[in-house]
């Protein structure tokens, strides 16, 4: 014999399901909800971004270790396939654009050559994935090469993290440095990998740990390979139809044989 009395509750407990999955939907759709995925793209625009900061004259790369990132950028650039679309930017206590995204190598290489070590104290890779996040606004499929020691002083790496991903950019990080570290006018300097790899990872790039030019070349290599893009789809219309769905399947059953109020 059926217990009334819990056919009842199962039928309330239901009923009460589906009402908190409504609500549910309808506060993630207000909220604007995107769902990010990874797809294929047959071409990129980049950002390079070359730390300038101090630490970067570190004598572990001969001449030193800003010399030697920008050497192999401009290598990278020569590599570019037909159409690859880039920018420049350097860091330290500030971000600075050196060349905003074109199609024009010359242009590119001129940046690159022509970054100084900077006379301005501190390492904010937050700045740096700011201003090249935004130098790829309109652009298809973005990501930015970071190429630093990651002596991280100014800024944090959350908020680099949290804007990139806002923003559909993925960042590859290039640890530049040996590590047993290089000697500078203030005295020894390590590469701080910890920073970089939380930046790459979490923004579905990748890191490379280049402690000799070789190293540089094979990570900027391996960077030129990846053919995957971040999307973000708004996905508020589709809750919004799964929410009224429910609803009226909630409507139908209270109006029919799952009623349970007098």
């Amino acid at each position: 014999a059926k217990v009334k009395g819990v056919d009842l509750l199962s039928k309330n407990i239901f009923i009460l399901i589906l009402s908190v999955l409504i609500f549910l939907l309808l506060v993630l759709s207000l909220s604007g909800v995107k769902m990010q995925r990874t797809l294929y793209s047959s071409s990129f625009s980049f950002i390079i971004a070359v730390d300038s900061s101090t630490s970067m004259e570190a004598a572990d790369f001969s001449p030193n270790r800003l010399e030697a990132a920008k050497e192999t950028a401009l290598d990278f650039v020569d590599s570019f396939p037909a159409g690859t679309r880039a920018g420049v930017i350097s860091f330290s206590g500030n971000a600075f654009i050196e060349q905003s995204v074109t199609d024009d190598k010359d242009f590119i290489k001129r940046a690159i050559e022509e970054i100084p070590l900077s006379s301005i104290g501190g390492t904010d890779l937050s700045e740096a994935v700011i201003t090249s996040t935004n130098l790829l606004e309109g652009e298809e499929a973005k990501a930015v090469i970071l190429l630093s020691d990651g002596k991280i002083n100014v800024g944090t790496i959350e908020t680099a993290i949290n804007y990139a991903n806002n923003h559909d950019v993925i960042v590859h990080a290039i640890g530049i440095g040996t590590l047993e570290g290089g000697v500078t006018s203030y005295g020894l300097s390590k590469i701080d990998e910890d920073s970089l790899k939380s930046l790459a990872y979490n923004t579905e790039g990748k890191y490379f740990q280049a402690g000799t030019k070789e190293l540089l070349r094979d990570s900027f290599n391996q960077i030129i390979e990846l053919k995957f893009k971040k999307v973000s789809s708004d996905i508020t219309s589709y809750l919004l139809l799964a929410a009224i769905t429910l609803f009226l399947i909630e409507y139908i059953l209270i109006s029919t044989r799952f009623r349970i109020l007098p």
